[in-house]
């Protein structure tokens, strides 16, 4: 039983009280109104005595409001060993804080005339003091009607129930069987829906080959509601209602990026998802979308997020074994908590089941990521007019709990390249990674294509996915005149141009060198000639040394001379001077 449903409130002045049934209290604003009746209507099997009883637990254990549980049809013991079915809190049933009484009547006491409710009511009154009670049940009041075989006396027990109800102030359920798929005729009880302030319709209908079930709000005075149809299931926890919220038009929008898991994907996605958006991921069998899966699943909880996986092709054992293959292992996120794998048969419910199921999962895991692999598996069952509308239930969900949701849809057609989806979820999705592959060579290749990303200015280009045991990669394709290249071909693409990259770095690396030889032996020339020059330079300043020196030994040998011979040595001056002017050398006397 659900213990985190909120306690009474008041909607336009209408006191009301908690059901405890998750999704109900959403679409009733709060509950059920306080203090006053409703009526809960129904076929065989549509849940209102599970509901009721639910309730009435649910009070008791959370709010301290002991009931009564009144049976006109079933007796107290199988309602009993029904409810020790469900994983309740029956504390209270066991403490005496809710009774059971027996009000089963026969036919012989039940003729006209003969009998009325009074003194029922007033066992029930004093029960109800005993224990101080709250609220009471009275289930299965067409039982009670049926017997009584007359219209008058129908309806004036009934508008007794009612005054009973309005003068001890307790909160009233009150189920019975209706006729009828169309709930406006209700036949032959109609008159109850005026007695009640509220009445709640709950219906169980085939459609194809599976079993659903679904509530609606007729009416509510003083008081709004949501008065679409939701789907509603019985499971483990008892009554779950799929109420997907209402869209939140002022809701902001995160600009925080997650990974996928995918290096290059991310790359391609300016970084990675949204946070809260949606992701669909595409592609025929075989094309890697589980994988996919499997790789945000891992990233998101290495984040230390929680996740909730929901696999419709295979179980939690299965994925965890096949995964590790390429080298994603979520066996250790199992073990912390922080990842849920639910493995629901596809084919045993309908879809609105599986999304009720879905949301009991989150109300109890709290992800921050769920992964629904694959959406589709619901249309072989459902049908595809149920399954679009489970995923828009599940998708407005996600959006008002802002948990970033990864789901994926096959495309089981001929052609491969196709990029439609049998479910129709490409529409309402924020990224669309589509899978295809090629067959080339005698193998099979996979491609991965972002079709649109809101929000993102997304790669347009086709990348290789390959899977390995290193894990999952992206690979660029090449075009080799005209035609797509992956796999072998792509390796040997690849090869081809890496030995002639290789060879073009030695042919550079060679004639670098080449030119680093050239440079250097015209360093060496320019170097040997430098030298040269220098020693010419040296020998011709010697030259003109010796002759500098040759002159003036010269003169300082004649000027001797002169000095024994005794000359004038102005003289002698003058007449080197006219010499050397008259481009001849002075004569001297012997």
């Amino acid at each position: 039983m659900d213990t985190r449903r909120k306690a009474a409130k008041t909607d336009a002045g209408v006191a009301k009280a908690s059901t405890g049934v998750l999704g109900l209290d959403e679409i009733l604003l709060g509950g059920i109104p306080s203090r006053r009746t409703t009526l809960l209507l129904g076929g065989p099997g549509a849940g209102k005595t599970v509901l009721a009883l639910q309730s009435l637990l649910h009070a008791a254990e959370l709010h301290q409001e002991p009931g009564v549980f009144v049976a006109f049809e079933e007796n107290s013991d199988r309602i009993l060993q029904n409810a020790n079915g469900f994983d309740w809190n029956t504390t209270a049933l066991q403490d005496g804080r809710v009774v059971f009484m027996d009000a089963g009547i026969s036919s012989a006491d039940a003729q006209v005339g003969a009998f009325d409710l009074e003194g029922l009511l007033a066992a029930i009154g004093a029960k109800a003091g005993e224990i101080g009670a709250k609220r009471v049940v009275f289930d299965g009041i067409d039982m009670l009607l049926g017997l009584l075989n007359d219209a008058v006396a129908e309806r004036r027990e009934v508008l007794r129930l009612n005054a009973w109800l309005a003068r001890t102030g307790l909160t009233g359920i009150v189920t019975g069987k209706s006729q009828s798929d169309q709930p406006q005729s209700l036949e032959p009880y109609e008159f109850l829906q005026f007695m009640a302030d509220c009445v709640v319709y709950l219906h169980r209908r085939i459609s194809g080959r599976t079993s659903e079930r679904g509530l609606r709000v007729l009416k509510y005075r003083g008081s709004g509601f949501f008065e679409n149809e939701c789907p509603l299931s019985i499971g483990p926890h008892g009554v779950t209602v799929a109420f997907q919220g209402r869209a939140a038009t002022s809701r902001g929008a995160s600009t925080t990026r997650i990974s996928s898991g995918i290096q290059r994907l991310d790359a391609m996605l300016e970084g990675g998802f949204y946070r809260g958006s949606t992701v669909l991921v595409s592609g025929n069998p075989g094309t890697a979308k589980t994988s996919l899966c499997g790789a945000f699943t891992d990233a998101a909880c290495a984040r230390g997020e929680r996740v909730l996986y929901v696999g419709l092709d295979e179980s939690g054992n299965e994925l965890v074994r096949n995964l590790k293959s390429i080298d994603v292992n979520l066996e250790p996120h199992q073990k912390r908590g922080v990842l849920r794998i639910h493995s629901p048969s596809a084919v045993a419910t309908s879809p609105q089941e599986h999304f009720v199921a879905i949301q009991r999962l989150i109300e109890d895991h709290q992800p921050e990521v769920l992964v629904v692999d694959p959406l589709s598996a619901v249309l072989k069952y459902g049908g595809e007019s149920l399954a679009m509308e489970m995923w828009l239930r599940l998708r407005y969900l996600c959006e008002e709990r802002q948990i970033t949701t990864m789901v994926t849809s096959l495309l089981d057609v001929a052609n491969p390249d196709s990029e439609s989806t049998d479910v129709q979820v490409s529409t309402v999705a924020d990224t669309w990674i589509h899978l295809t592959y090629t067959a080339r060579g005698g193998e099979r290749n996979r491609a991965l294509t972002i079709i649109k990303s809101r929000g993102t200015q997304n790669s347009n280009q086709v990348r290789e996915l390959v899977l390995s045991k290193e894990g999952i990669s992206l690979a660029d394709v090449y075009l080799a005149e005209g035609e797509v290249l992956m796999g072998s071909a792509r390796w040997e693409k690849e090869l081809t141009e890496s030995t002639r990259n290789e060879q073009r770095v030695r042919e550079i690396a060679k004639r670098q060198r080449q030119l680093e030889l050239a440079k250097s032996e015209i360093e060496a020339q320019i170097q040997v000639l430098q030298q040269r020059l220098e020693l010419q330079r040296l020998e011709l300043e010697n030259i003109v040394l010796d002759q500098e020196a040759e002159l003036r030994q010269d003169r300082e040998r004649h000027a001797g001379l002169s000095g024994r011979r005794g000359a004038d040595p102005g003289a002698i001056h003058a007449k080197r001077t006219g010499a050397k002017r008259a481009g001849r050398k002075p004569e001297t006397k012997k």
